[in-house]
Protein backbone atom coordinates (compact mmCIF):
# COMPACT_ATOMS: atom_id res chain seq x y z
CA UNK A 1 0.00 0.00 0.00
CA UNK A 2 2.84 2.11 1.18
CA UNK A 3 5.24 1.81 -2.06
CA UNK A 4 8.92 3.57 -2.47
CA UNK A 5 9.31 3.17 -6.37
CA UNK A 6 12.45 5.55 -5.99
CA UNK A 7 13.73 3.60 -3.52
CA UNK A 8 15.08 0.90 -6.07
CA UNK A 9 17.68 1.75 -8.57
CA UNK A 10 21.08 0.81 -9.28
CA UNK A 11 21.87 4.29 -9.93
CA UNK A 12 25.34 6.71 -9.11
CA UNK A 13 23.06 8.15 -5.77
CA UNK A 14 21.87 4.76 -4.94
CA UNK A 15 25.51 3.66 -4.36
CA UNK A 16 25.90 6.50 -2.11
CA UNK A 17 25.92 5.96 1.71
CA UNK A 18 22.59 6.87 3.31
CA UNK A 19 24.43 9.31 5.84
CA UNK A 20 26.13 11.33 3.40
CA UNK A 21 22.45 11.76 1.20
CA UNK A 22 20.57 13.08 4.36
CA UNK A 23 23.03 15.56 5.03
CA UNK A 24 23.49 16.70 1.72
CA UNK A 25 19.43 16.55 1.43
CA UNK A 26 19.16 18.97 4.79
CA UNK A 27 21.89 21.27 3.63
CA UNK A 28 20.65 22.03 0.44
CA UNK A 29 17.14 22.48 1.54
CA UNK A 30 18.28 24.81 4.30
CA UNK A 31 20.89 26.49 1.53
CA UNK A 32 17.63 26.81 -0.73
CA UNK A 33 15.17 27.81 1.79
CA UNK A 34 16.87 31.08 2.61
CA UNK A 35 18.11 32.32 -0.91
CA UNK A 36 17.01 35.58 -1.81
CA UNK A 37 16.92 36.22 -5.50
CA UNK A 38 15.45 34.00 -8.44
CA UNK A 39 18.51 33.80 -10.35
CA UNK A 40 20.12 31.73 -7.65
CA UNK A 41 16.99 29.48 -6.96
CA UNK A 42 16.88 29.12 -10.55
CA UNK A 43 20.40 27.99 -10.30
CA UNK A 44 19.52 25.53 -7.50
CA UNK A 45 16.65 23.86 -9.30
CA UNK A 46 19.23 22.87 -12.03
CA UNK A 47 21.24 21.28 -10.15
CA UNK A 48 18.52 19.37 -8.24
CA UNK A 49 16.79 18.56 -11.69
CA UNK A 50 20.73 17.05 -12.47
CA UNK A 51 20.55 15.00 -9.24
CA UNK A 52 17.41 13.76 -10.06
CA UNK A 53 18.27 12.63 -13.62
CA UNK A 54 21.39 10.95 -12.45
CA UNK A 55 18.90 9.16 -9.90
CA UNK A 56 17.01 7.58 -12.52
CA UNK A 57 13.66 8.05 -11.16
CA UNK A 58 10.47 6.38 -12.94
CA UNK A 59 9.15 9.51 -14.88
CA UNK A 60 5.47 8.76 -14.03
CA UNK A 61 6.10 8.72 -10.12
CA UNK A 62 8.30 12.70 -10.23
CA UNK A 63 5.40 14.10 -12.15
CA UNK A 64 2.78 12.57 -10.11
CA UNK A 65 4.90 14.23 -6.17
CA UNK A 66 5.88 17.53 -8.53
CA UNK A 67 2.08 17.73 -9.13
CA UNK A 68 0.80 17.58 -5.83
CA UNK A 69 3.52 20.32 -4.99
CA UNK A 70 2.73 22.48 -7.38
CA UNK A 71 -1.09 21.96 -7.07
CA UNK A 72 -0.33 23.95 -3.18
CA UNK A 73 1.77 26.45 -4.96
CA UNK A 74 -0.88 27.05 -7.59
CA UNK A 75 -2.51 28.85 -4.46
CA UNK A 76 0.01 31.32 -3.35
CA UNK A 77 -0.17 32.77 -6.78
CA UNK A 78 -3.84 33.12 -6.73
CA UNK A 79 -2.98 34.89 -3.11
CA UNK A 80 0.58 36.66 -2.87
CA UNK A 81 0.38 39.21 -5.90
CA UNK A 82 -3.12 40.29 -4.62
CA UNK A 83 -2.04 40.99 -1.10
CA UNK A 84 1.01 41.67 -1.25
CA UNK A 85 1.82 45.29 -1.20
CA UNK A 86 3.81 46.97 -4.24
CA UNK A 87 4.41 48.71 -8.00
CA UNK A 88 0.78 47.89 -9.43
CA UNK A 89 1.39 45.65 -12.41
CA UNK A 90 -2.69 45.79 -13.03
CA UNK A 91 -6.02 46.17 -10.89
CA UNK A 92 -9.39 44.99 -10.91
CA UNK A 93 -11.73 46.69 -9.02
CA UNK A 94 -10.46 46.69 -5.30
CA UNK A 95 -7.69 44.03 -6.18
CA UNK A 96 -3.89 45.41 -7.10
CA UNK A 97 -1.80 42.58 -8.68
CA UNK A 98 1.91 43.48 -7.44
CA UNK A 99 5.10 42.69 -8.68
CA UNK A 100 7.03 42.38 -5.33
CA UNK A 101 4.29 39.74 -4.99
CA UNK A 102 4.70 37.97 -8.29
CA UNK A 103 8.45 37.87 -8.10
CA UNK A 104 7.80 36.51 -4.23
CA UNK A 105 5.42 33.89 -5.57
CA UNK A 106 7.89 32.72 -8.26
CA UNK A 107 11.26 32.31 -6.17
CA UNK A 108 8.66 30.15 -3.69
CA UNK A 109 7.80 27.99 -6.73
CA UNK A 110 11.35 27.63 -7.63
CA UNK A 111 13.03 26.79 -4.62
CA UNK A 112 9.87 24.56 -3.28
CA UNK A 113 10.73 22.19 -6.53
CA UNK A 114 14.40 22.19 -5.63
CA UNK A 115 13.80 20.98 -2.68
CA UNK A 116 11.62 18.81 -3.28
CA UNK A 117 13.73 17.42 -6.19
CA UNK A 118 16.99 17.13 -3.96
CA UNK A 119 14.85 15.21 -1.34
CA UNK A 120 13.21 12.49 -4.27
CA UNK A 121 17.17 12.79 -5.49
CA UNK A 122 18.12 11.59 -2.34
CA UNK A 123 16.53 10.84 0.29
CA UNK A 124 13.05 8.94 -1.35
CA UNK A 125 16.24 6.98 -2.85
CA UNK A 126 16.18 5.33 0.20
CA UNK A 127 13.72 2.87 1.75
CA UNK A 128 12.48 3.97 5.27
CA UNK A 129 14.66 1.28 7.40
CA UNK A 130 17.74 2.81 5.89
CA UNK A 131 16.64 6.72 6.59
CA UNK A 132 16.45 5.14 10.34
CA UNK A 133 19.27 3.09 10.92
CA UNK A 134 21.25 6.21 9.11
CA UNK A 135 19.70 8.37 11.32
CA UNK A 136 20.61 6.27 14.29
CA UNK A 137 24.21 6.36 13.18
CA UNK A 138 23.85 10.47 12.61
CA UNK A 139 23.48 10.51 16.17
CA UNK A 140 20.08 11.11 16.47
CA UNK A 141 17.72 10.56 19.87
CA UNK A 142 17.18 6.88 19.68
CA UNK A 143 13.80 7.39 20.91
CA UNK A 144 13.31 9.52 17.88
CA UNK A 145 14.59 6.95 15.58
CA UNK A 146 12.62 3.96 16.87
CA UNK A 147 9.51 5.89 16.71
CA UNK A 148 10.02 6.23 12.97
CA UNK A 149 10.93 2.87 12.57
CA UNK A 150 7.75 1.63 14.25
CA UNK A 151 5.38 4.07 12.27
CA UNK A 152 6.46 2.82 9.36
CA UNK A 153 6.12 -0.66 10.18
CA UNK A 154 3.06 -0.39 12.00
CA UNK A 155 1.16 2.05 9.26
CA UNK A 156 1.51 -1.25 7.00
CA UNK A 157 -0.61 -3.44 10.09
CA UNK A 158 -3.10 -0.23 10.25
CA UNK A 159 -3.73 -0.74 6.76
CA UNK A 160 -4.27 -4.14 6.51
CA UNK A 161 -6.70 -4.19 9.44
CA UNK A 162 -8.69 -1.15 7.20
CA UNK A 163 -8.57 -3.42 4.43
CA UNK A 164 -10.41 -6.49 6.29
CA UNK A 165 -13.04 -4.58 7.60
CA UNK A 166 -13.65 -3.14 4.84
CA UNK A 167 -13.51 -6.11 3.01
CA UNK A 168 -15.94 -7.65 5.69
CA UNK A 169 -18.60 -4.80 5.40
CA UNK A 170 -18.69 -5.07 1.66
CA UNK A 171 -19.06 -8.71 1.66
CA UNK A 172 -22.27 -7.70 3.89
CA UNK A 173 -23.29 -5.24 1.15
CA UNK A 174 -22.24 -2.29 2.45
CA UNK A 175 -22.55 0.36 -0.28
CA UNK A 176 -21.28 4.28 1.33
CA UNK A 177 -23.65 6.78 0.27
CA UNK A 178 -24.30 10.12 2.15
CA UNK A 179 -26.96 9.25 5.30
CA UNK A 180 -26.22 8.09 8.58
CA UNK A 181 -26.18 4.58 8.37
CA UNK A 182 -23.17 4.96 6.26
CA UNK A 183 -21.81 7.73 8.87
CA UNK A 184 -22.50 4.85 11.65
CA UNK A 185 -20.75 2.10 9.85
CA UNK A 186 -17.63 4.13 9.12
CA UNK A 187 -17.21 5.31 12.58
CA UNK A 188 -17.68 1.67 13.83
CA UNK A 189 -14.89 0.32 11.68
CA UNK A 190 -12.60 3.26 12.59
CA UNK A 191 -12.87 2.58 16.43
CA UNK A 192 -12.60 -0.99 15.95
CA UNK A 193 -9.20 -0.09 13.86
CA UNK A 194 -8.03 1.75 16.64
CA UNK A 195 -9.09 -1.33 19.39
CA UNK A 196 -7.59 -3.73 17.27
CA UNK A 197 -3.78 -1.57 16.30
CA UNK A 198 -3.80 -0.92 20.09
CA UNK A 199 -4.34 -4.76 20.79
CA UNK A 200 -1.80 -5.41 18.56
CA UNK A 201 0.42 -2.84 19.93
CA UNK A 202 0.21 -4.02 23.55
CA UNK A 203 1.03 -7.62 22.23
CA UNK A 204 4.36 -6.37 20.59
CA UNK A 205 5.28 -4.42 23.78
CA UNK A 206 5.00 -7.70 25.58
CA UNK A 207 6.90 -9.93 22.92
CA UNK A 208 9.70 -6.98 22.67
CA UNK A 209 9.95 -7.22 26.67
CA UNK A 210 10.17 -11.01 26.87
CA UNK A 211 13.13 -10.63 24.20
CA UNK A 212 14.84 -8.22 26.33
CA UNK A 213 14.36 -4.64 25.00
CA UNK A 214 15.51 -2.01 27.42
CA UNK A 215 13.83 0.84 25.75
CA UNK A 216 17.08 2.07 23.10
CA UNK A 217 16.90 1.44 19.76
CA UNK A 218 19.47 -1.08 17.86
CA UNK A 219 20.85 -1.24 14.60
CA UNK A 220 22.83 -4.16 13.38
CA UNK A 221 23.42 -2.44 10.16
CA UNK A 222 27.12 -1.05 9.38
CA UNK A 223 27.85 1.77 6.70
CA UNK A 224 31.26 2.34 5.73
CA UNK A 225 32.12 5.57 4.07
CA UNK A 226 34.01 5.46 0.91
CA UNK A 227 35.85 7.58 -2.03
CA UNK A 228 33.09 7.82 -4.06
CA UNK A 229 31.15 9.28 -1.09
CA UNK A 230 33.84 11.25 -0.24
CA UNK A 231 33.57 12.95 -4.06
CA UNK A 232 29.71 13.36 -3.35
CA UNK A 233 30.44 15.28 -0.60
CA UNK A 234 32.31 17.32 -2.09
CA UNK A 235 30.22 17.98 -4.95
CA UNK A 236 27.29 18.37 -2.60
CA UNK A 237 29.32 21.28 -0.56
CA UNK A 238 30.18 22.81 -3.93
CA UNK A 239 26.61 23.03 -5.18
CA UNK A 240 25.81 24.56 -1.75
CA UNK A 241 28.46 27.45 -1.82
CA UNK A 242 27.94 28.11 -5.57
CA UNK A 243 24.64 28.62 -4.70
CA UNK A 244 25.38 30.87 -1.55
CA UNK A 245 27.89 32.52 -3.65
CA UNK A 246 25.18 33.48 -6.78
CA UNK A 247 23.06 34.96 -4.41
CA UNK A 248 25.63 36.98 -2.46
CA UNK A 249 26.38 38.35 -6.02
CA UNK A 250 23.32 38.95 -6.58
CA UNK A 251 22.70 40.94 -3.63
CA UNK A 252 25.71 42.95 -3.85
CA UNK A 253 24.90 43.23 -7.05
CA UNK A 254 21.60 44.77 -6.44
CA UNK A 255 22.82 47.47 -4.04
Amino acid sequence: MFDEPFARGQSLLHAVDPRFRLVAAFALAVGLAVLRHAGAACLGLGFAALALVLSRPPAGAVLRRLLAVNVFIAFLWLTVPLTMPGQALAAWGPFTFSREGLMLAFLVTLKSNAIVMFFLALVATMDSPTIGYALDRLRFPSKLVFLFLFTYRYLHVIAEEWRKLHVAARLRGFVPRTDRHTYRTLGNMIGMVFVHSFDRSARVYEAMILRGFSGRFRSVTAFRATARDAAFAAAASGCLLCLMAADWYMELYRG
